[in-house]
């Protein structure tokens, strides 16, 4: 009996029950320090801390520098498929969006039909948008659809006309309404284990910050 009441705190220990919330908060800081800079970072549900932050769709996004990039690819050809997940960068190297055509989706068959919807923080800088155009224009069968929690330096000409190629691409670009920020945060935010999952409760100003950025992207486009 003795064995057996000294092998229970082990078991705790691995991850399970009483204080594994705290041991998770732990591993998880160590785990981020260890990232060498600028490591694309993939996973299957974003702390509910870093969505609460970068996503709000604020006009003055101070310290918001990274991209998150939440995606669904709904792959329709002999098999279809969905897959889900998001990516995170740091502004430096590769950005998020190119990471995805790095990483998650490296070719496009032909004959497969790829739907792709993006829900990224903010809109893409220039030469992702760049990339994103050519990668329309060459793959005849890749939809992207991208939901934009804020638009990134749209007063720049640059910018704007970037964001116009886009669209000419065929790329369609929206701003995030209220329900598509509650969306990204029942599929893509983790949950704290074993709590109720916490309905999504919009910051104050959700609603005109996203009537602000539709109106400027109306303009743009």
């Amino acid at each position: 009996e003795m064995a057996e009441k000294q092998e229970e705190p082990s078991n705790a220990q691995n991850g399970e029950p009483d204080n594994a919330e705290e041991g998770e908060g732990k591993k998880k800081k160590v785990k981020r320090e260890d990232l060498p800079p600028f490591e694309i970072v993939t996973g299957e549900r974003l702390p509910a801390i870093f969505f609460k932050f970068q996503f709000r769709n604020v006009e003055y996004s101070s310290g918001r520098n990274k991209t998150f990039l939440c995606y669904v690819v709904e792959t329709q050809g002999k098999e279809s498929a969905t897959s889900r997940g998001y990516l995170e960068d740091e502004h430096a190297a590769a950005h998020a969006e190119m990471a995805f055509f790095n990483s998650i989706l490296p070719r496009c068959e032909a004959g497969v039909r790829y739907d792709v919807t993006w829900f990224v923080s903010s809109s893409p800088c220039v030469s992702c948008a760049q990339r994103i155009s050519e990668t329309l224009r060459r793959n005849k069968g890749l939809r992207l659809t991208i939901m934009v929690g804020r638009l990134f330096m749209w007063e720049e000409p640059e910018m704007q006309a970037a964001l116009r190629t886009m669209r000419e691409a065929g790329c369609k670009l929206r701003i995030m309404k209220p329900q598509d920020f509650e969306y990204v945060w029942q599929n893509f935010v983790e949950q704290e284990e074993g709590e109720e999952v916490k309905s999504f409760v919009p910051w104050e100003d959700i609603q005109e910050n996203f009537q602000y950025y539709e109106e400027k992207l109306a303009e743009i486009l």
